[in-house]
């Protein structure tokens, strides 16, 4: 089945910047529309973005949207979130994630099925 490992994370002060990585094996990020996804302690799993298959199509959670980009290179298999000025509120494990159906665009948290282990990202104020 198609394997996902994220890369990237690490502690950064506010206002810095962290691109996390997201290598793709046993499957090909070309076939798939990808997400990133967040979970902060105490709270649920949220969106973040998520890119298109071919990697023309690109939506953003407000939250993020001006700091962060998502960005594939299907050539090497991953998947990238470019992370610009950081805020405290940012912290939380970053997870990468794809559906189970090549091509099919997924658009709830439920349509997607596999998923990475997590990155830490922490942002200090």
């Amino acid at each position: 089945q198609v394997q996902l490992v994220e890369s990237g994370g690490g502690l950064v002060q506010a206002g810095g910047s962290l691109r996390l990585s997201c290598a793709a094996s046993a499957g090909s990020t070309s076939s798939y529309t990808m997400g990133w996804f967040r979970q902060a302690p105490g709270k649920e799993r949220d969106f973040v973005a998520r890119i298109s298959a071919g990697g023309g199509i690109t939506y953003y959670a407000d939250s993020v949207k001006g700091r962060f980009t998502i960005s594939k290179d299907n050539a090497k298999n991953t998947m990238y979130l470019q992370m610009n000025s950081l805020k405290p509120e940012d912290t939380a494990v970053y997870y990468c994630a794809a559906p189970r159906i090549p091509l099919k665009v997924p658009f709830t948290i439920t349509d997607y099925y596999y998923w990475g282990q997590g990155t830490q990202v922490t942002v200090s104020s």
